[in-house]
């Protein structure tokens, strides 16, 4: 059973070229039952934030401190 997860980034955040604000916000289903969306070292975060917004996450040196999540219904 999958969840779905809304993902908004706290703050500002440059690095290493790439630009992260608060209005970047994804929706993102995780692959199996999961209370909290970054249990899989964020696959389906970093995959979301390429496609929607060509931003690196990794690149960028994210972690799960830079972002605030909710549990969709």
């Amino acid at each position: 059973m999958s969840k779905v997860f809304r993902i908004t980034p706290k703050r500002v955040k440059r690095s290493n070229g790439q630009v992260l604000t608060p209005d970047m916000s994804i929706t993102v289903t995780t692959k199996s039952h999961t209370t909290t969306p970054f249990y899989n070292g964020a696959v389906e975060i970093k995959e979301q934030y390429m496609r929607m917004y060509q931003f690196d996450y990794k690149k960028a040196g994210c972690s799960v401190n830079d972002f605030e999540f909710e549990r969709l219904e």
